[in-house]
């Protein structure tokens, strides 16, 4: 079936380029294979639903950028639930950088009086150039006073609040849940509506047992993934 074969050296082809490559035009590709252009429209749609490739309108049809895997111990560090995965480099864009007050419900979440101030902030994290995952971070504007969006775009946020603010994380308690996407979470995730995600919610304390941080992470299911290492106890009593 030419349906079949277009897709298997598709395939090939996808494995011989880096991720986030643009691939040929669909004429040249069905010059290339010599079949019909419909019959290879056929091909590449059935590896975009398999996440190898993926369709951007007005741009082309790029290979898919690699799944992000981090690895999680029964019991990890605080610092492991916001370390980057060793794959791929990651970066982040400042989407919203604001003061407000946390109200009712963030203040009972954070442990504070309604009208103490948080810093927000929405950034969206990047990794081999394309979106991973929208992040917003919320926290008491009192521990870090003169942080600035800049802050934000890279390394590690524990090890600012510790070096600039002498604000040290101890321990923090993450849920991890499925959703969906909604229309502007897919827009800056750059994936269809109602697209399979991963919602991370994160409250760190310090040693004090003060909320220094509550985060709230939407990634993208189709590249992101977690292993957990578990060891199991054979003794008999």
């Amino acid at each position: 079936m030419k349906r079949v074969r277009v897709r298997d050296q598709l395939r090939l082809m996808i494995e011989e380029r880096p991720a986030g490559e643009l691939i040929p035009s669909e004429r040249d590709l069905s010059e290339q294979f010599g079949v019909s252009r419909p019959t290879l429209r056929a091909a590449i749609e059935d590896l975009a639903r398999d996440g190898l490739l993926v369709r951007h309108h007005g741009r082309g049809t790029f290979t898919n950028t690699r799944t992000a895997s981090r690895e999680l111990a029964p019991t990890a560090r605080a610092a492991d639930f916001t370390a980057p995965p060793s794959d791929g480099t990651w970066d982040s864009r400042i989407h919203q950088f604001r003061i407000e007050p946390a109200g009712p419900r963030q203040g009972k979440r954070m442990r504070v009086s309604p009208g103490e101030e948080l810093l927000y902030v929405r950034r969206i994290r990047i990794v081999d150039h394309a979106p991973m995952a929208i992040e917003t971070i919320r926290i008491p504007v009192a521990i870090v006073p003169g942080i600035e969006p800049t802050d934000f775009e890279s390394g590690s946020l524990y090890q600012l609040l510790q070096l600039r603010f002498d604000v040290k994380a101890t321990d923090a308690v993450q849920t991890t849940e499925p959703t969906v996407t909604d229309a502007e979470e897919s827009h800056l995730l750059e994936v269809p509506l109602h697209a399979p995600a991963l919602l991370f919610e994160r409250t760190t304390h310090d040693a004090a047992g003060r909320v220094i941080e509550f985060a709230q992470s939407i990634y993208r299911g189709d590249r992101y993934r977690i292993t957990t290492h578990l060891t199991f106890n054979h003794d008999t009593d």
